[in-house]
């Protein structure tokens, strides 16, 4: 196992939200509070070595973090992997976990088993909902040199496909890109939001 305090929490919190319409999806209320607040607040309890959030214009409060900016001078998810992934290394961290901050559902639970199953330097722990890889992910200090070679959106793929893999229920991985994708979740967990807007419909 990799302990949580020898690891540094990378939370990726950049993008332009442009599937989501208007507004950064990040803020959208869910069950009384931002979307992006959500895994925030189910990590607090870690004792991670070191906190990062990387973001790109995102008005949130992300309080006990390391703010760390993507001015966009580079495209795609891996510019945002990769200034996370050199602040933990500067940091001393000897593992980094990427997270991202339009997951709301994902659970300290699943943390604790992707660090369990971690075995050495080199270690590459992914989630997966029993059909794919996903996000979070765990990354041994042996892999950070990769990581910070990443370009574009789909670099480190090949690399998550090959690693371990920590099967959760699907709804816990579940993520936010358009409005219909928070409408259905909102439904999912019986959120108060569901109710009161324009069409919802409650699904018992």
């Amino acid at each position: 196992m990799i302990a949580a305090e020898d690891t540094a929490l990378v939370l990726l919190a950049a993008g332009k939200s442009s599937r989501f319409g208007t507004g950064n999806k990040l803020e959208a209320e869910f069950l009384g509070k931002p979307v992006g607040l959500h895994v925030v607040t189910a990590l607090e309890s870690i004792r991670f070595q070191s906190r990062f959030v990387v973001v790109d214009g995102c008005a949130l409060d992300f309080r006990g973090y390391h703010v760390i900016r993507n001015d966009g001078s580079e495209p795609g998810m891996a510019a945002s992997v990769k200034l996370g992934v050199a602040a933990a290394r500067d940091a001393g961290a000897k593992a980094v976990l990427i997270a991202l901050a339009d997951m709301p559902r994902v659970t300290a639970a699943h943390i604790y088993r992707l660090l369990d199953t971690a075995d050495s330097a080199d270690a590459v722990v992914a989630s997966s909902d029993g059909v794919r890889p996903r996000p979070p992910a765990l990354f041994g200090a042996g892999q950070f040199d990769f990581l910070l070679s990443l370009t574009g959106d789909a670099g480190a793929r090949d690399l998550v496909s090959g690693g371990k893999h920590v099967v959760t229920a699907p709804a816990e991985l579940i993520d936010i890109d358009t409005p219909e994708d928070l409408e259905k979740l909102r439904a999912l967990v019986h959120a108060p939001e569901a109710l009161t807007r324009p069409h919802a419909t409650r699904i018992d």
